[in-house]
């Protein structure tokens, strides 16, 4: 496997395996590199690359970026990106998931300093003006939504700004959310986003969505569902600990239609072994998530979707199995 170099130690890290674990558009077959089209914008044309290996290994290139920030970087970016987390984050995944090896005889184990951890001090909710957001309101998400939400904008322009919630209603973190494009980054020095349950702090009872992406969680609640959101692929125990202390009837897995998506809501079914939990059917239906089903169809396609739900097997989870239509 490549070498990349994460916090100054060199990692083995399966590049091929973690792009595979994401669904790419127009793919053209290549030995040496991904070519895709690029996951940062709403295009299809195969503009974007990611290199294999060699002294390049794991970085990308974006021809039709619309930010330079975003024509080209590492490889700790671009997962930082796929996972809809924070690059701190994603370092934390590759040298946990990567950084222990067998030893040999020229091998160097680099020790970056330890950073002590600043205790969590909540955000100065005065960091956002309170408004509707033109492009929130284009992509379905109604102004009371949005307005419970507590979204608007920053000293960031060209950026929505999305405020992520403790349960007690202290804010945490902020995602500014490209409103051109699909590019996105969080408040620095905020709460880890792997620690919050976006929307955790308005959930009132009833069945419970928990998708991957804010702007989902929004559509569902658009739709009149409760709903919250984990900020990508990743779904964890602590975010599981979370869940379980809010109010719900039951659990609905409702990750992205893909394969990302699906072993999402397997990982929602293991950690919340136990509850009532179900998981969203798309059966045909061909849009990627809830808020691209929103988008064309309106808050009622939605919840024709959460009538047909599908009771979750959680002792057959990754296994082939029969499902149950929700009594």
């Amino acid at each position: 496997m490549p070498i990349i170099t994460v916090r100054g130690q060199p990692l083995n890290v399966d590049i091929r395996n973690e792009l595979d674990a994401f669904e790419w558009l127009s793919v053209k077959p290549n030995a040496d590199k991904l070519i895709a089209a690029s996951p940062f914008r709403y295009d299809k044309t195969p503009s974007f690359f990611v290199n294999y290996d060699g002294e390049y290994a794991g970085c990308f290139g974006d021809s039709g970026a619309y930010d330079s920030d975003w024509a080209s970087g590492n490889f700790t970016k671009l997962l930082a990106f796929l996972r809809n987390e924070t690059y701190e984050e994603t370092e934390d995944y590759l040298v946990e998931s990567y950084g222990i090896g067998e030893a040999t005889e020229r091998q160097k184990l680099i020790v970056p300093p330890l950073k002590q951890r600043k205790p969590f001090r909540p955000l100065d909710c005065a960091l956002i003006e309170q408004l509707t957001s033109p492009y929130l309101t284009k992509r379905g998400i109604s102004p009371e939504v949005q307005a419970r939400a507590g979204v608007g904008k920053t000293r960031h322009k060209g950026f929505v700004a999305i405020p992520w919630y403790l349960p007690d209603g202290r804010l945490a973190n902020v995602k500014y959310r490209a409103t051109r494009g699909k590019t996105f980054f969080y408040e620095k020095g905020a709460h880890p986003i792997r620690q919050l349950v976006y929307g955790a702090n308005v959930v009132t009872g009833g069945d419970l969505y928990v998708c991957e992406a804010e702007i989902d969680a929004l559509s569902w609640q658009t739709a009149g569902f409760n709903a919250v959101a984990v900020g990508g692929v990743a779904f964890n125990r602590k975010q599981a600990d979370i869940i379980r202390c809010l109010p719900y009837d039951a659990i609905i897995a409702a990750g992205d239609n893909d394969k990302a998506g699906r072993r999402f809501n397997e990982q929602v079914a293991i950690l919340l072994r136990g509850e009532r939990l179900y998981t969203v059917n798309y059966g045909a239906i061909p849009m990627k998530d809830a808020n691209a089903i929103l988008t064309a169809n309106g808050p009622e396609a939605l919840r024709s979707l959460a009538a047909s739900v599908t009771k979750e097997n959680t002792i057959s989870v990754g296994l082939t199995s029969p499902t149950y239509m929700r009594k």
